[in-house]
């Protein structure tokens, strides 16, 4: 069955797990078994979503297309869309046409060194990425993962990222802003301070970012202080998105009208120069 963008394919929800508050993982199936096996996208691409008699919704790809079959969605209860999706149980019918947007170019990202920066619930989105990698590993050479929360009960998926601290394929570092338990493996501190912890070559590496806004201006600081080419720093954006096909305007921005459906999610750090209000 070939797949048409354009149309809502049929999707049965395999499973949902409770990550942090308000954040569940939905692990989702295409009902067509063609679809489900054939179905292609990039890392930092999204679909939408749609509940049944209550509307859709933008949600990026928390999943990598290297593990075919399901599709993995981190999603936020925040509207009236996401509060519908809760009411459902496993084994429910959803919606889901796409992908959409440009995702990360991993073609020019293929033999270089790759640096993940998130913070908070930016991780959902950079998951696809980081998984992509650790199973093309010979495609990429130094692997660093940084990840900042504010207390550990609120690192998503935990107790996936604390398996990949102290393997060699990867340098994995963990942060929290605070630390309120006895069981946390990791660091304490905001996720700049890990940055003195780690030795990068900024010629050789592509930066993925993702994290609330605040988190972007000292992130992007940081990189710079680096020296990384701001070609080389990819950052991960949902800004008011929509339709997912820049025809309702939704999330238009600039005067040159540039989408983030279209133009992004994924933007270098030279685009967000020009269209400051992205951020």
């Amino acid at each position: 069955m070939k797949n048409d963008i354009l149309l809502p394919h049929l999707a049965r929800i395999v499973r949902i797990a409770p990550m942090v508050k308000d954040n569940h993982l939905f692990q989702i199936r295409f009902e067509d078994e063609e679809l489900a096996r054939g179905f292609q996208y990039l890392p930092g691409q999204f679909v939408e979503l749609s509940v049944m008699g209550v509307g859709e919704m933008p949600v990026s790809i928390s999943s990598s297309p290297t593990r075919g079959g399901l599709l993995e969605f981190c999603i936020r209860r925040v509207g009236r869309v996401t509060n519908a999706l809760y009411r459902l149980k496993q084994n429910s019918l959803v919606g889901l046409r796409g992908p959409y947007g440009n995702g990360f170019p991993i073609d020019k990202m293929k033999g270089k060194d790759l640096l993940i920066v998130a913070g908070g619930l930016g991780m959902a989105p950079l998951r696809s990425l980081l998984w992509y990698a650790l199973d093309n590993r010979k495609d990429f050479k130094n692997i660093i993962l940084m990840y900042g929360s504010k207390r550990p009960a609120e690192v998503l998926f935990r107790d996936e990222l604390t398996t990949l601290i102290g393997r060699d394929d990867i340098n994995c570092l963990l942060t929290v802003d605070s630390n309120d338990t006895d069981h946390w493996q990791g660091e304490c501190g905001l996720v700049t301070t890990l940055f003195d912890r780690v030795e990068i070559e900024a010629e050789t590496t592509f930066a993925a970012v993702c994290g609330p806004p605040v988190f972007y201006r000292f992130v992007l600081q940081k990189l710079l202080e680096r020296k990384f080419s701001k070609g080389r720093i990819l950052i991960s954006l949902e800004r008011k998105m929509k339709c997912g096909i820049g025809k309702c305007g939704h999330c238009g921005i600039g005067a040159a009208q540039k989408y983030v459906c279209i133009d992004g999610p994924i933007f270098t750090y030279w685009d967000v120069i020009n269209l400051r209000e992205i951020i």
